[in-house]
C-alpha cells in the first residue's frame, strides 16, 4: 500500500504539467508502460549522480549559471539600495518576459449571478486582444457588507487545457467528473477559491491563456494539424481529454509562435493576469489596497511572476512550484510547461528571485517533499536563497516556507497555513 501512495504521488506530480499526456499517448496500447516510465524518470538526476537529463552537455550548461550570482540578484554585494535594485531588476525581467500591450481596464459583463454555499458567485467575462472571449469566477460571502480585501486565485495546469477557473471552484452541487478527480488529487477535495472566499475575501478567478474559455479552439487551426479532432460537444469527458491530449503536443508549437512573434508564455500571462487584477482592484467592493494572490502549480508559477512584478499584490503564496534554474538545467525540464521560460533571465535572476523582487512584501512559498517535479535539494535551495534576500533586506518575518509531506498538492492543512497568512497579512 505504501508503494501504491508512492506511486500516486509522484503520477499526480507529473500530471500537472501534461507530461502524461505525452507519455501515454506514446504507449496507449500499453499502460503499464506509461506507468514503468513515469517511475523512472523520477530517478534522473537522483540515482543517477553526477549525469543530467541532456547528458554531456549538462556540464557545461551547468557551468553558465555556476560560479557567480545572476547579474541582479540582490544577494550581489553591489547592490545595497533596495529601491534602486528593485528599479533596475525589474526592468530588466520586464523586458525578458517582453510581456505584450494588452490596454486599459477591459469592460466586464456579469454573465450570471447566483448565491451557492453561503457564496456570492457572478460569472463575468470580458474581451482581450489577445484571442476570444475571457471568462471569470468572482466569489465573496454573501451578504458581505463594505470593502474586503481581494484575492487573485490562479487556477493550476494539470495537464488538462479544456479546463481552467472550474480546477479549483464549485458553483453548485454537480461538478464535471474530470473536476471531481481533479479537486480529489489535488486539493483533498476542495474547492480552495470558495474556501479562501467564505474567510471574508473576494475572490477573483479566471482562466489563463489557453486554458478553457482562452484555449486554441480546433475551428481556427488548419485541418490538418486538428488530429481528426473538432469542438463538437467539448463537456464529454472523452471529448475533453482528446483536447487535453492534443492541447499538450500544441505546447511546442505555441512556444515557437509566440518567441517568434517577440514574446514570452509568461509575459502573455503577467499581461493577462494583470487584466484581470484590473477588474478585481476597480470593484466597488474590493478594497485595493489589500489585494493578495495563490496557487498550486501552473498557479504557483503565475504567482512568482505575478507577485514578483506588481506591486499591487500585497501577500503571495507559492504552492508547488519553486525550485532553481539550475534545477532545471540539470534535472526536471522534462515535466514542466514552456510556460515557465523566459530566455536570457537566468542571467539576470535565479528562479526564486523573481517573486523575490517583492521584498519586503509578505510570500509564502509552500513545498512538497516528495513533489516529483523538483529534486527535493533545489527547493531547499530555493528557500535558501530567498531566505537570504529577505534577511538582505531587513525582513526576514515576512518570509516564510514549509516543507509538507507527500507529492505535488494543496491539501486542506497547506490550504490553512496559506489562508492564514493571508489573514495576517490582509486584514
Amino acid at each position: 500500500m505504501k508503494n501504491t501512495r508512492r506511486l500516486f504521488i509522484k503520477l499526480s506530480g507529473i500530471l500537472s504539467l501534461g507530461l502524461f499526456n505525452r507519455v501515454n499517448a506514446l504507449n496507449s496500447h500499453k499502460p503499464e508502460a506509461s506507468v514503468a516510465h513515469l517511475e523512472s524518470s523520477f530517478a534522473s538526476g537522483l540515482e543517477d549522480k553526477g549525469k543530467s537529463i541532456i547528458g554531456e552537455y549538462g556540464k557545461w550548461a551547468e557551468g553558465l549559471l555556476e560560479g557567480r550570482l545572476p547579474r541582479h540578484s540582490y544577494r550581489n554585494d553591489k547592490w545595497t539600495a533596495i529601491d534602486k535594485w528593485r528599479a533596475k531588476a525589474i526592468k530588466i525581467t520586464e523586458e525578458k518576459l517582453a510581456a505584450p500591450d494588452l490596454g486599459g481596464v477591459p469592460k466586464v459583463k456579469v454573465e450570471n449571478q447566483f448565491v451557492y454555499d453561503g457564496l456570492s458567485i457572478e460569472e463575468v467575462s470580458w474581451k482581450l486582444p489577445t484571442g476570444g472571449e475571457s471568462q471569470g469566477i468572482v466569489l465573496k460571502p454573501d451578504n458581505a457588507k463594505g470593502k474586503l480585501p481581494g484575492i487573485m486565485a490562479f487556477h493550476d495546469h494539470g495537464g488538462w487545457k479544456y479546463f481552467g477557473k472550474r480546477k479549483i471552484t464549485r458553483t453548485s452541487e454537480e461538478r464535471h467528473s474530470m473536476m471531481v478527480d481533479h479537486q480529489k488529487m489535488y486539493y483533498e477535495d476542495l474547492a480552495w477559491a470558495n474556501e479562501v472566499a467564505k474567510r471574508g475575501y473576494v475572490v477573483m478567478v479566471s482562466d489563463a491563456f489557453t486554458f478553457a474559455s482562452r484555449r486554441v479552439l480546433l475551428k481556427d487551426v488548419p485541418e490538418n494539424l486538428r488530429q481528426g479532432l473538432n469542438d463538437d460537444n467539448p463537456e464529454l469527458p472523452e471529448n475533453a481529454k482528446a483536447y487535453n491530449k492534443w492541447a499538450a503536443y500544441n505546447e511546442d508549437t505555441m512556444a515557437k509562435s509566440l518567441f517568434s512573434a517577440g514574446t514570452s508564455w509568461p509575459g502573455v500571462f503577467l499581461a493577462e493576469d494583470q487584466k484581470a487584477l484590473d477588474i478585481l482592484c476597480n470593484r466597488e467592493d474590493v478594497d485595493p489596497d489589500k489585494i493578495g494572490c495563490g496557487g498550486l502549480s501552473g498557479g504557483g508559477m503565475r504567482t512568482v511572476f505575478m507577485g514578483g512584478l506588481d506591486p499591487r499584490i500585497k501577500c503571495a503564496v507559492c504552492v508547488g512550484f519553486m525550485t532553481t534554474w539550475k534545477d532545471l538545467v540539470l534535472h526536471k525540464s522534462f515535466t514542466h510547461t514552456w510556460m515557465t521560460f523566459a530566455p536570457g533571465l537566468p542571467r539576470e535572476l535565479d528562479f526564486p528571485e523573481i517573486l523575490g523582487l517583492r521584498v519586503p512584501l509578505p510570500t509564502m512559498v509552500l513545498n512538497s517533499v516528495e513533489d516529483g517535479l523538483y529534486t527535493l535539494e533545489e527547493m531547499q535551495e530555493a528557500d535558501k536563497i530567498l531566505s537570504e534576500v529577505y534577511k538582505k533586506a531587513g525582513a526576514i518575518d515576512k518570509y516564510r516556507c514549509t516543507f509538507y509531506p507527500g507529492g505535488h498538492q494543496f491539501n486542506k492543512k497547506m490550504q490553512g497555513e496559506a489562508f492564514d497568512w493571508f489573514d495576517k497579512c490582509l486584514k
